[in-house]
């Protein structure tokens, strides 16, 4: 059967194109991508072409599809897998594979197998490494967000303290401690704050900072200070370019004791070394944010590693529990990924959208595959609207929903954009 997709030909060389899928195999799946959103990794590889680890040296031939953030049905299983797979079955799919020691994954390496396509074909190793989950939420983009809402959730499991006078380290933050997301306005942020307020181990107090104030604006409301404290949590939202000793503020807002836990959310020189002077006793900075530069360093106080004793440690994605874990929470309504969502587009936008993706301002850019749509800021929703009676209902339906994208937003523009 055909497909369209977005494939990688090499170094800044995208194409959408349509071919043909070959017949899957007994130990394959063909599946209907409904929707995938658009992930920073994406821009990075497509950057770098075959310099990327993930991308094959033979890419220019073989071409990859593309997003690795992605959600949708069963349209067929093979043989060897119909007792454990059903048409129609709702799937996420966990992209850290990690086969064999291979680096190779969905949205990088795979000539078939990827985000931003309208089918693709899901080999025998994502269900040997049961990472093909299933999901029984209604909305496809809450699962197409579990990928990255689980790098967050592994991030809170793998910061660390420890015992005195017994090695051994308690894994996670400490439940009912102080924790500082710096940098944390943005997309990956929000989801930070939102697992923070409704995961089973939440903090006591929770901190977020940013330089910039339309985005701390905007997290505020999204998540309100009377709703934390619902949750047992005392936050406060600080903007640390108006502060003349940022580190000073922030540690007085704990009593003066320093953060049990500290996140940073972005690749800024300056913040990492404000989250290290913020650490307090047994402290745990995690280095959240994945920079591009590679010499990337910065200064940290090794007196305190030594004797406070401070942990420095970074992490990057998830596993297949923590993909879990955001699928049954987004499911059960406890999360709710559309905080990180602020455009929505079809298929035809995708390569333009990856493109200049460090360039467009907002959060999450989601893709529905299946459809051709530019892509749109949902605060431009309204205005679209006054010429297009999608973007009117569209509007309408967000305004409900606090502005964000729905499962109701997202079955309107399937029903009729899908139609036209």
């Amino acid at each position: 059967m055909k497909t369209r997709a977005v494939r990688l030909y090499g170094e800044n060389d995208l194409r959408l194109e349509e071919f043909e899928l070959p017949e899957i195999k007994e130990d394959e799946i063909l599946a209907r991508v409904i929707s995938n959103s658009i992930c920073m990794s994406t821009y990075k590889a497509v950057i770098q072409g075959a310099k990327h680890k993930r991308v094959p040296d033979d890419v220019a031939e073989k071409p990859t599809i593309t997003g690795h953030e992605f959600a949708g049905e069963i349209v067929k299983v093979g043989a060897n897998l119909e007792d454990q797979f059903k048409v129609g079955q709702k799937f996420a799919i966990q992209p850290a594979l990690n086969y064999q020691g291979s680096p190779y994954a969905p949205g990088y390496s795979y000539q078939y197998f990827g985000g931003n396509t309208e089918y693709t074909i899901i080999p025998s190793e994502v269900m040997e490494l049961s990472y093909l989950l299933d999901y029984q939420g209604e909305a496809f983009y809450e699962a197409s967000l579990a990928e990255p809402m689980s790098c967050i959730i592994g991030g809170y499991h793998a910061v660390y303290h420890t015992e005195n006078n017994n090695y051994v380290h308690q894994m996670g933050i400490v439940e009912g401690g102080k924790i500082a997301l710096l940098g944390a306005a943005g997309p990956m942020g929000l989801g930070a704050i939102d697992y923070a307020l409704h995961a089973e181990r939440r903090p006591s107090l929770l901190v977020v900072t940013d330089i910039n104030q339309a985005r701390l604006d905007r997290a505020a409301s999204l998540f309100t200070k009377e709703e934390a404290a619902k949750q047992g949590v005392q936050l406060h939202f600080v903007n640390t370019s108006v502060l003349d000793d940022p580190v000073g503020s922030l540690r007085k807002i704990t009593g003066g004791s320093g953060f049990d836990d500290v996140f940073v959310y972005a690749p800024v020189k300056n913040l990492v070394e404000q989250g290290d002077q913020l650490l307090g006793s047994d402290g745990c900075l995690n280095f959240f944010a994945g920079p591009t530069d590679k010499e990337f360093s910065a200064e940290v106080n090794f007196y305190n590693i030594h004797y406070a004793p401070t942990h420095i440690m970074g992490s990057t994605g998830g596993n297949d529990e923590d993909m879990r874990e955001s699928l049954e929470m987004s499911a059960q309504g406890k999360l709710n990924p559309a905080t990180m969502i602020t455009h929505v587009g079809g298929l035809n936008s995708a390569i333009e959208t990856i493109n200049n993706l460090p360039k467009i301002p907002g959060g999450k850019k989601l893709i529905y595959t299946g459809l051709d749509m530019e892509l749109t800021a949902i605060e431009d929703f309204t205005s679209k609207g006054n010429k297009d009676p999608l973007f009117a209902e569209l509007a309408k339906i967000v305004k409900k929903n606090n502005g964000l994208w729905s499962a109701a937003a997202e079955k309107y523009l399937l029903d009729h954009k899908c139609k036209q």
